[in-house]
């Protein structure tokens, strides 16, 4: 099968942490014993809130034994669970869930593969935060970082089951994030960096509806045991 599942649950899981908390609010605090608390309630907070985002993004992903390999394009997200990844040239791609399977497109080999939600991201954390259920206090240990010479709020966020390291880095006045670095348990690193943001601005059902292209193969995953 040509999709890597435990690549692609890098960006994914990157997509519902920035939808969570895209713009944390005036009571976030950079300093003070109760920071942390603070920070974690408005992005609890402001993921309730959002049901939508979109941005321009810029991705580099760091393969364990592989180089290093740098693509952009732009990405809509839909509570629940619905998102579409549009990679620009020359790494043309298409991935597209709509809530319940994720479709990944390549139009060089005119090939998509199918595969139910859940078994792409393979993180239980990450499955619950697409499908609007995601829960940061009970579902993280976290930890503010040393930002010194980055300019942005650093916060940490470690999976307490299984799963994905978070990074995240916040503006440091209107705490938008700007950067998420996600890294798997054998260490490779997904890195995303947004542009252009808009959150909540209405994005149509059709975005998230797949249509096989004339002519392309179809794989279904096998399901996991």
């Amino acid at each position: 099968m040509k999709i890597n599942l435990c690549r692609f649950a890098g960006p994914a899981f990157a997509l519902a942490l920035c939808a969570a908390g895209i713009t944390l609010g005036a009571g976030v605090a950079c300093a003070g014993g109760d920071t942390l608390a603070k920070t974690l309630a408005g992005l609890q907070r402001h993921y309730r809130e959002t049901k939508s985002f979109s941005a321009d993004f810029f991705e580099e992903i760091a393969a364990v034994g592989a180089p290093k390999r740098i693509r952009s394009g732009r990405v809509y997200f839909l509570k629940p669970g619905r998102m579409r990844w549009e990679f620009a040239e020359p790494s043309r791609e298409l991935i597209v869930s709509d809530g319940t399977l994720l479709y990944n497109y390549d139009p060089e080999l005119n090939q998509v593969v199918e595969a139910p939600l859940a078994q792409a991201l393979r993180s239980p954390g990450a499955t619950e935060f697409l499908l609007g259920a995601g829960d940061i206090a009970k579902d993280f240990d976290a930890s503010l970082l040393d930002s010194s010479g980055s300019g942005l709020v650093e916060l940490k966020l470690v999976p307490k089951s299984h799963g994905n390291t978070v990074e995240l880095g916040l503006e440091p006045h209107r705490y938008d994030i700007e950067t998420i670095r996600v890294v798997d348990q054998l260490g490779n690193a997904t890195s995303l960096r947004f542009k252009n943001m808009m959150n909540n601005a209405p994005i149509s059902d059709s975005m998230f509806k797949f249509a096989v292209p004339s002519g392309a193969d179809i794989v279904r995953s096998e399901p996991m045991k």
